[in-house]
Formats: C-alpha cells, sequence, structure tokens
C-alpha cells in the first residue's frame, strides 16, 4: 500500500506497467502449478533476479517478505504432521512424514518466488498507473475502481480507527483478556463499519454530483516501446523454459 518503491529508477521501473501486471500473472499460475525442484528453485531464483533489476533495497525487499514467511512458518509445524505419506521423524507422539515436509517446502518456494517478482514488477508501479495500466488491459471497470477506493479509503477507515482507539484510552480503557475488552473490541469494529458505510454513501453521492458515470480517465497513455517487447519475449521464454522442464521431465 506504500509507494516508497515506486519512485526509483532501474530497467523495471521503465517496463511498461501492463507489461508487468500480465507477467506477474503468467508468472504466479505457472509457478503455482509447478511440482518440481528444479522448476521452483530455478523460479525464485529468476524471482530475485528481478527484484534485483528493479534495485530494491535489501530491507525494504526483506521487510516485506517477512509477513509471508511468518505465515509459512505455521505451515511447517502442522504440514508435516499431517499429510500422510511415509515417516520421516517423530516429535513425541506426532510423527512427520516425508511426503508433508516436501509440500511445506514446495509450498515455501512458490509463495517467496511469487512475492518477489510482486514486489519486483508490481510495488515498482504507482497505485494510479498500475489502476489504469489495469483499466488498458481490459479488467472490468468495477474491479478497478474496486482497486482504487480500496487503495484511497483503506487510509481513511485506519484514521477513523485511531481516533477511535485514542477515544477509549482517553475514557480509561485498558485492554485485557476479559469480556469487557471483548465487547469493546466488538463495539470497535462495530463503529467501523458503521462509519465506513456512512462515508461511502456520501463519496457515492459526490460523485455523482460530479458527473461520474463509471468511465476512467488518465491525463498519460501507455506506448510499448523495443525495450517492452524484448523484456515481454525474453520473460515468457524463460516462463515457457520453466514449463518444458516441469511438464516434460527433461532434467
Amino acid at each position: 500500500m506504500i509507494e516508497e518503491l515506486s519512485g526509483r529508477d532501474s530497467l523495471i521501473h521503465r517496463l511498461d506497467p501492463r507489461v508487468k501486471i500480465v507477467l506477474v500473472f503468467l508468472f504466479s499460475v505457472l509457478v503455482a502449478v509447478s511440482d518440481r525442484f528444479l522448476v521452483l528453485l530455478s523460479a525464485l531464483a529468476l524471482g530475485f533476479c528481478i527484484a534485483l533489476l528493479a534495485r530494491l533495497p535489501v530491507k525494504q525487499l526483506v521487510g516485506r517478505l517477512v509477513p509471508v514467511n511468518l505465515f509459512i512458518v505455521f505451515l511447517w509445524f502442522f504440514l508435516p504432521f499431517t499429510f500422510e505419506g511415509e515417516p520421516l521423524f517423530s516429535v513425541g507422539p506426532l510423527v512427520g512424514t516425508h511426503e508433508g515436509v516436501l509440500y511445506a517446502a514446495r509450498i515455501s518456494i512458490k509463495s517467496n518466488a511469487i512475492m518477489a517478482v510482486m514486489i519486483a514488477l508490481v510495488a515498482s508501479t504507482s497505485i494510479l498507473t498500475l489502476g489504469h495500466a489495469m483499466y488498458e488491459l481490459r479488467i472490468p471497470k468495477k474491479l478497478v475502481h474496486l482497486f482504487f477506493f480500496t487503495y484511497r479509503y483503506i487510509h481513511v477507515i485506519h484514521q477513523e480507527y485511531v481516533r477511535l482507539v485514542s477515544a477509549m484510552k482517553v475514557r480509561g480503557f485498558r485492554p485485557g483478556t476479559n469480556m469487557h475488552t471483548y465487547k469493546s473490541f466488538a463495539h470497535l469494529v462495530g463503529m467501523l463499519l458503521v462509519r465506513s458505510s456512512d462515508r461511502a454513501e456520501r463519496v457515492y453521492n459526490a460523485m455523482l454530483c460530479r458527473g461520474f458515470r463509471g468511465n476512467l480517465y488518465s491525463l498519460s497513455t501507455f506506448s510499448l516501446k523495443s525495450y517492452d517487447v524484448i523484456s515481454l519475449v525474453f520473460m515468457l521464454a524463460m516462463m515457457l523454459a520453466l514449463g518444458v522442464l516441469e511438464w516434460t521431465k527433461m532434467v
């Protein structure tokens, strides 16, 4: 949600945003359906190579990968012990299977490979440019509008949340593990929903007053350059090679 990576200058940043969206989609689908470790590790290496070309700061790249891997850590606590297969190790009464470990490893590699490419290609584009690129790719207008409004008003809702929490603290609220705390947070969520609904209605009426008819307009235009075509062909060739490795099992 923070566009801190979109203002840099690199080969990836200068790439046409429509090409970026197409590449992210195709790469994600390819990695998601792949199963061989050779293909997955190659995709992971390709993802980090793209991130290097984008000149992303290592600290920010790692910081965006940490939440994904925190979720994956929980999978490692459960998948090896719940996936049927050949026993590999045991922890007390729990038995980890060889197939479960491999399955968790595949998920880990797939997630990091897809996220690395998404961070390098999508995060290197401003939100407004990304939305207009989606519109140029004939993605339904309602989805593009939802994308724009989600980005625009999630910050507003967060500010509303901060104000409500501050008001609770001023009134002496101290969270704990008791029924009063649970009820207070339930009221907090309810107030956020009510105020979000009211704001959405006001924004909708304001848009109608300004003549909004569901169309998107942009002052910038997109045009494919030779660099964009070369990059697209190269990435498609790389993905085709990964697909050949996956389904023909040549290596």
